[in-house]
């Protein structure tokens, strides 16, 4: 891959402080980075899709705690009339999903907890461990069939993901040996457009391990609903693992796609430095070697590496986001927000909403107004293949935000993380932790 002409976009923070948990790692653990020996073809093509016009607001949305006294909520998926849970020191939790859509301050006890955390065989919860991501399988619910990431100790700690069947109440590992430690375990499971389930995982303080095709960290790894490798993923070389897709992550937490199918990734950096990133098959992103541009006193540049793949988002060495959960907003219940990217921030206590056009498009109009909600600028090291503008919405209302999920019904849900021992300020408050329903204002609808 050769040098590219890339747009830089930084984040409307004005956070310059250390992300708690992050370590900041000057001097790299790796010489050089991997590549595939193979890659599919990238498939990129301009997309059809646009987001909509005008400007993301507040006012677009009715905010209404839809659930209180939740134990540090991580992840959810919606699946038929069911949404089912994750809490990182327990286990897996239902609810019914037309309850979460028209109620208000339901209690733990209005879900029934379907999965107990002391059934996972091994389950751990050091530090930022614990019962993470969640998915339901494709052809739920004619496949009553649940997928679980969680974190490990039988003599060393680690990451596991398990199939559950409801009906049966049979648990089997789907993938096991992924890499764990204290923090950085990344935790993130989704199935794409083709019905391929993705996994996201840490570099568990070790970032060597993001450079080893093989020991399945750091990584974006690509498997079928029986847990083999996707067929079509690229070749790591005879010692690799067939299932990784993407390589050279620090601590990758949200993932989300695009109408057309595109993976678009969110994960923490080191110090600040976290990114965004439209995936491209056999990508490497450069951890623990590359992370930022030119100006950066610790890291390399993306410009300076070929093998490297530059990022949409670089929110630089002095502002922090702590991104985690991503969603792609394709519904018209809130009108301003469709087909825009939705990223939580768990140290900014915001909600940042990206608004990607193909390079060389025009930026709607009112893109950037006086009170600075929207930011972009010029780079020629980030990827060129969107010109980006970060929005920043519900800065310090809810605390951190730990996952945003789009409902059934047009709503969006956002789940908090403020008894995970890192709030400040006013949280956690009393009702802490929550699901927050956003539905469409008056006058936001399509």
């Amino acid at each position: 891959m050769g040098a590219l002409t890339r747009r830089r976009v930084l984040a409307a923070t004005g956070y310059s402080v250390a992300l708690a948990g992050c370590l900041l790692g000057s001097n790299s653990a790796v010489d050089e980075l991997t590549v595939p020996e193979t890659t599919p073809d990238d498939d990129w093509s301009e997309p059809e899709w646009r987001p909509a016009e005008g400007v993301p607001s507040e006012d677009d949305v009715t905010p209404t705690t839809a659930v209180t006294g939740l134990e540090i909520p991580w992840d959810l998926v919606f699946a038929a009339d069911n949404a089912f849970l994750t809490e990182r020191d327990g286990g897996v939790r239902r609810f019914d999903a037309t309850a979460l859509a028209t109620e208000s301050d339901l209690s733990p006890d209005d879900g029934e907890v379907i999965l107990e955390a002391d059934t996972l065989p091994d389950r751990s919860a050091p530090g930022e461990g614990g019962t993470l991501g969640i998915a339901a399988h494709p052809e739920y619910p004619d496949r009553a069939e649940l997928f679980v990431y969680y974190t490990t100790d039988d003599g060393a700690v680690g990451n596991r993901v398990v199939s559950y069947d409801l009906e049966s109440g049979t648990l089997e590992p789907l993938l096991e040996g992924i890499p764990g430690a204290t923090t950085h375990n990344g935790g993130r499971i989704t199935f794409g457009p083709e019905g391929y389930l993705w996994v996201l995982t840490g570099d568990a303080e070790d970032p060597a391990l993001t450079q080893d095709p093989g020991a399945r960290g750091g990584a974006v790894l690509r498997l079928t609903p029986d847990g083999e490798p996707a067929p079509d993923n690229p070749d790591w070389g005879s010692d690799s693992d067939g299932r990784i897709y993407t390589l050279g992550h620090r601590n990758p937490q949200g993932i989300a796609f695009t109408p057309q199918g595109t993976p678009v990734l969110a994960e923490h950096g080191p110090t600040s430095r976290d990114e965004v990133s439209i995936l491209r098959p056999g990508g490497n992103y450069g951890w623990d070697l590359v992370r930022g541009g030119p100006d950066d006193p610790e890291y390399g540049s993306y410009d300076e590496y070929d093998d490297a793949t530059p990022p949409i988002v670089n929110t630089g060495p002095e502002t922090t986001w702590a991104p985690s959960g991503v969603a792609f907003y394709t519904d018209d219940s809130i009108a301003p927000w469709a087909n825009r990217v939705l990223v939580c921030g768990l140290r900014s206590n915001a909600l940042y909403v990206l608004t990607l056009l193909p390079a060389g498009e025009g930026l709607e109009d009112g893109a950037e107004p006086d009170d600075e909600t929207a930011v972009r600028d010029e780079a020629p090291w980030l990827d060129d293949r969107f010109s980006t503008t970060v929005h920043t919405l519900l800065e310090g209302e809810y605390g951190r935000l730990r996952h945003v999920e789009p409902g059934p019904d047009g709503s969006l849900y956002l789940l908090t993380s403020n008894r995970d021992g890192r709030a400040r300020g006013a949280f956690p408050g009393a009702d802490d932790d929550r699901i927050i329903r956003l539905d469409p204002s008056a006058g936001s609808t399509g």
